[in-house]
């Protein structure tokens, strides 16, 4: 087996719904660079990444659309690094996108199988189900089950939330900007247990970028003060 590649990242972007062009003037790369494109989002059309890559130019890179419900950023970031990592390209744009529906998550075409129908079946069985959004009592149910067979507490949930508002007073681009104490979050309605209000995800709008490449891309356009490596902790 040949060895892996080092991979690193050398601009970001996040904005308001942009041309993900803040990324590559973060890197310091020219559109004409990048040599494939993993454009992520859930609720949109087919080929909305070709809609995103062709506002900044039709170079006729391949352009892979990904939907992977809540890591599809996640997902087309990491199909992103195994391309450089894999040699079969340089520079690698990951972009992700979303322009949701208001209020909570919910089934969008009701004319065929749910594809989460044998998850579903298996939770009811397991915990039943409430008039909570379904996606909140799937988290839900998910913590209690690590709770029973870890030992998790609610609180160990809560101080994740904890965690999170502390860091987006800090953040321009958080939806909300909001210090919560412990005892707030726990203390916010109960959506599904043992997640309270304050613990579930708001519907966001937002677009975010990141622009990979391989190490031999950062030494030849002399990228070695902004480039970071991307790390993949594996358990």
């Amino acid at each position: 087996m040949s060895l892996k590649r080092r991979v690193f990242v050398v601009g970001v972007g996040m904005t308001k719904f942009d041309k993900p062009g803040k990324a590559l003037a973060d890197a310091g790369v020219k559109y004409t660079d990048i040599q494939q494109a993993c454009c992520s989002y859930v609720y949109g059309d087919t080929t909305c990444g070709q809609r995103v890559v062709y506002g900044l130019g039709m170079t006729g890179i391949p352009v892979y659309n990904v939907n992977n419900a809540c890591s599809s950023g996640s997902t087309a970031l990491m199909m992103a690094r195994q391309f450089v990592e894999g040699g079969l390209s340089d520079c690698v744009l990951a972009v992700g996108f979303e322009k949701m529906e208001k209020g909570s998550l919910s089934a969008k075409y009701m004319d065929r199988t749910n594809p989460m129908d044998k998850h579903l079946e298996s939770m009811i069985d397991t915990r039943g189900i409430t008039d909570s959004p379904i996606t909140a009592q799937m988290f839900g149910n998910a913590g209690l089950e690590h709770m029973a067979k870890y030992g998790t507490t609610a609180d160990h949930f809560a101080k994740i939330s904890y965690k999170n508002h502390k860091h987006s007073v800090n953040n321009p681009y958080a939806q909300f900007q909001r210090h919560y104490t412990l005892e707030e979050i726990k203390s916010s309605r109960m959506i599904s247990d043992p997640l309270t209000k304050l613990q579930c995800s708001p519907t966001s709008d937002g677009a975010a970028a990141a622009v990979l490449v391989s190490e031999d891309f950062v030494k030849r356009h002399r990228l070695e003060s902004k480039a970071l490596r991307y790390w993949v902790r594996r358990w």
